[in-house]
């Protein structure tokens, strides 16, 4: 079978917290991941060294793992480098994910010598793209899957609405395997974006970030609205 097979038409639950939250620890992101599981995802995508060892202990699904790190005067910090592609091929992810934007990335790396890392430590390369050329240049690198994650998040593409249907429905077209990744934040977006031409589909901040779930619900309070 193949190893993407077990993604397919399928939801996964991206796993993540904000730094500093009192959920921001990988005893709390694995149990979270477990209820995932538990509960029909096909994967979970998590953030860390740490959390990704946490999770990987008991999970029995794919876990897609990246590591973030800042570089200052570089915008991309999803896996930037061939040094978080080993932290997390070490953490035991079974897929990397890593920013396949055309922005500079430290120390001159480049989206093809990122998969080849990846492709290297026996592990699936999912490339983080923001626009048709990214993907176009991805899957000329080799990587495995094309995703919408950065759609939004580039200066390119500020301001693009989400999710990037649009951008899902380019990517079906190259004969890869294509997640649907930004923005959806309800159940129908989940088939809206199967119906653009989505392999697989990543929900995170709807369903596993507490604090901007109750940041949104106690906005619409009664002792927060000013009459």
């Amino acid at each position: 079978m193949n190893r993407l097979d077990r993604l397919r038409g399928g939801l996964i639950v991206s796993v993540q917290a904000t730094l500093g939250s009192h959920i921001d620890k990988p005893v709390v992101l694995a149990a979270m991941a477990a209820a995932a599981e538990a509960n029909g995802a096909v994967a979970v995508r998590m953030q860390g060294v740490e959390n990704l060892k946490a999770v990987r202990k008991g999970l029995g699904i794919p876990l897609i793992g990246l590591i973030k790190r800042d570089y200052d005067g570089y915008r991309p910090y999803i896996t930037p480098t061939l040094l978080e592609v080993q932290e997390a091929i070490e953490a035991r992810a079974d897929i990397v994910a890593f920013d396949a934007t055309d922005l500079p990335h430290p120390g001159g790396t480049t989206v093809s010598s990122l998969v080849a890392a990846i492709h290297a430590g026996g592990k699936l390369a999912m490339a983080d793209c923001a626009t048709l050329d990214d993907g176009l240049a991805a899957v000329s690198a080799g990587a495995d899957i094309v995703a919408t994650t950065l759609c939004g998040y580039t200066p390119a593409t500020e301001g693009q609405e989400l999710p990037a249907l649009r951008l899902v429905a380019e990517f079906a077209n190259l004969g890869t395997f294509v997640i649907a990744e930004g923005g959806i934040a309800r159940p129908q977006g989940v088939a809206d974006a199967f119906a653009a031409g989505a392999d697989a589909v990543v929900v995170g901040t709807a369903i596993t970030n507490t604090d901007w779930l109750v940041r949104e619900f106690a906005a619409r309070a009664a002792k927060h609205i000013t009459r």
